[in-house]
C-alpha cells in the first residue's frame, strides 16, 4: 500500500467517524494523492476522465454519503463543499455525484434533494468557461437528472470548447434530432467564420461528415 493510498483509507474512516472533517479533507486531497490523469495516454490534461484528487474526491462523497444517507443534511453538505471549494473540489464533488448515480445510490424521494442541488451545481459548473469543471459535469448524474435542454446546451458547450464529447455519459442514448440541428447550425457557423469545425460535431450531427483539414461538411450542402 502506497502512501497516498493510506492517507485516503484513513481519509475515508475520518469521514465516516466525523462529517465534519470533509470540507478539510477535499482541500488537502490534491496534495496527499496527487493531481495525475487517470487515463494518461488517451487524456493527459485529465479533463475528459478526471484525474486522481477527482477520483479520492468522489470517493469521500459517497463516504459521507454512506454516513449522514442521501437526505437534506447530505445535500447541504454538498452545496457547502461545493460553494467553498476550488475548482478542484468542485470537480470534486460533480464526480462524487456520478458516483452516486453508477451505485443507483440517487433513486427515490429520499434523494430528492440531493439531486435538486445536484443539478444547481451542474448548472453553475457548465456556465463556466473551466473545461475540466464542464467536462465533469456532464457525467452520469447528468445523464440521469439533467434536462434535455440544459443537456444538449452542455453538450454543445464542449463541442465550442474543443473537448472530447467521450466525457458524455449517456451521449448515444441522449442524443437526438435537436441536438443535431443545433450541431449542424453550430458547424455553419463555424464555417461562415472560416473557422475549423470540430470532429466531434458529427458524433451528434452524423449526416456531417469530416472534410479536408479537420473541417466538417454537409454532404448535401457539398455535392
Amino acid at each position: 500500500m502506497t502512501d497516498d493510498d493510506r492517507w485516503l483509507d484513513d481519509a475515508l474512516a475520518e469521514v465516516a467517524r466525523d462529517p465534519a472533517s470533509a470540507p478539510r479533507l477535499f482541500a488537502v486531497a490534491g496534495r496527499k494523492v496527487g493531481r495525475s490523469p487517470l487515463r494518461p495516454g488517451s487524456d493527459p490534461a485529465g479533463i475528459v476522465h478526471g484525474t486522481v484528487d477527482d477520483a479520492a474526491r468522489a470517493r469521500l462523497v459517497a463516504a459521507l454519503a454512506g454516513t449522514l444517507g442521501t437526505g437534506p443534511a447530505f445535500a447541504a453538505r454538498l452545496a457547502d463543499l461545493y460553494g467553498h471549494g476550488d475548482t478542484a473540489e468542485r470537480r470534486g464533488v460533480l464526480r462524487g455525484l456520478d458516483a452516486l448515480t453508477e451505485r443507483g445510490t440517487l433513486v427515490g424521494e429520499q434523494a430528492q434533494d440531493v439531486v435538486v442541488v445536484g443539478r444547481e451545481l451542474a448548472a453553475d459548473a457548465l456556465r463556466t468557461n473551466d473545461q475540466s469543471l464542464v467536462a465533469a459535469a456532464v457525467g452520469p448524474f447528468a445523464a440521469a437528472h439533467l434536462d434535455q435542454h440544459a443537456w444538449r446546451h452542455a453538450v454543445l458547450k464542449l463541442v465550442f470548447m474543443g473537448v472530447s464529447l467521450d466525457a458524455v455519459a449517456g451521449l448515444d442514448d441522449r442524443a437526438d434530432d435537436e441536438l443535431a440541428r443545433m450541431a449542424r447550425d453550430f458547424a455553419a457557423e463555424r464555417r461562415a467564420a472560416g473557422r475549423t469545425v470540430p470532429d466531434d460535431v458529427a458524433r451528434v450531427a452524423p449526416d456531417l461528415a469530416p472534410g479536408p483539414a479537420g473541417q466538417t461538411s454537409n454532404p448535401e450542402r457539398t455535392a
